[in-house]
């Protein structure tokens, strides 16, 4: 089961979203509970490349309602190499909401770790992710130069030390990022698809989507989440790995998928739209586009490149017709030829654009 919630009020949207899941079904009140978000660089969240304080603030408020204490609770982190978990930690929003519901917070960096293996490849992980009862995994979906996206599977990548992260590039970075979640169990996942940059990993290009993604298998959310920026999971080579040993299903149609506040995808604001698409802007035809179906474009377009014609997409596009231009989203079904969805998948406007 996957929870897709929208809007702009993040921490509501998230509790909202876990109310709704069926993380109930596995969590229980005396687990100990780690949440670890993607505090990769000392970057706000705002530019697409680390996750937003909000969302993890919903979540601690929906632990607490569930009935885990606060001593129970701790956010885990370990930025990447050469830059200060502490710092991104601060700069990213964290310590207002540690203070405001009496969390703990571990760098990651400092934790003793542990030697594990999993599918014959060996790894050092950090104690503080495999002795928790419950890990949350709270990754931004965005691109990533060497693994094309980086989602929940990548964002475990955190929860090793820096010497094992050297290690990780050294041999290739989808064989040992696969085992990683072979041997770090995730209790369940929340995926911040707000604004991820889906150029570079370090962000300052955000698409906002204002989507947060809930469900409980890092293979099967991914999977998901990898169509919604574009590629299909296959293309994806610690996805498939991970689902060939075993650690996940991917995401087919027939499996549930809830929808909350479906009406606040919110339009993209013109001037934005603008700056996210400049090398395609003449391309587009843009007219009351919701950032959902917008994003998922821009996704498509990254992966497939500049368009040979015209592309239509927005609300005021509803019961026009055109011969020539490629329709968008549910908005353009009187054109010739157009993408169903509301939103359409990144990846379905992808096919499209190929063909």
């Amino acid at each position: 089961m996957l929870t897709i919630t929208y809007g702009t009020d993040y921490e509501n949207m998230t509790y909202e979203a876990l109310v709704t899941s069926d993380i109930s079904q596995y969590l229980r009140a005396n687990f100990f509970v780690a949440i670890k978000p993607n505090l990769v660089v000392s970057r706000p969240a705002s530019l697409g490349a680390t996750t937003h304080p909000e969302i993890v603030a919903g979540i601690i408020r929906y632990l607490l309602d569930f009935g885990v204490k606060s001593t129970q609770i701790s956010i885990i982190e370990s930025s990447w190499l050469g830059d200060d978990t502490r710092l991104a930690f601060k700069n990213c929003g964290y310590e207002p909401v540690c203070k405001k519901f009496g969390i703990t917070f571990e760098d990651l960096k400092s934790d003793a770790c542990e030697k594990r293996e999993f599918a014959g490849v060996a790894m050092q992980v950090c104690r503080s992710a495999i002795e928790t009862d419950f890990l949350i995994n709270v990754p931004v979906l965005k691109a990533h130069s060497q693994t094309k996206m980086t989602c929940n599977l990548k964002n475990l990548k955190g929860c090793i030390p820096d010497s094992e992260k050297r290690r990780f590039h050294t041999i290739g970075l989808h064989t040992p990022i696969a085992a990683l979640n072979g041997a770090i169990k995730t209790g369940y996942c929340v995926v911040d698809g707000i604004c991820g940059d889906l150029s570079f990993e370090e962000g300052g290009n955000p698409s906002c989507a204002n989507r947060i993604i809930v469900g409980r298998n890092p293979v099967t959310v991914d999977s998901f989440c990898a169509k919604l920026i574009g590629y299909a999971p296959d293309e994806i080579e610690h996805l498939r790995l991970a689902k060939d040993w075993g650690i996940g299903d991917f995401f087919t149609p027939d499996m549930p998928v809830t929808e909350l506040f479906a009406e606040n995808k919110p339009q993209i604001p013109q001037a934005l739209a603008k700056r996210l698409a400049a090398r395609f802007e003449r391309n587009i035809s843009q007219d009351g586009a919701c950032s959902a179906c917008y994003a998922a474009l821009i996704s498509a377009l990254h992966v497939a490149g500049e368009p040979h014609g015209k592309i239509c997409i927005g609300q005021n596009f509803r019961g026009k017709t055109n011969q020539t231009a490629l329709g968008i989203g549910s908005c353009t079904s009187k054109f010739s030829s157009y993408v169903p969805g509301c939103p359409p998948t990144a990846a379905e406007i992808v096919r499209k654009l190929k063909l």
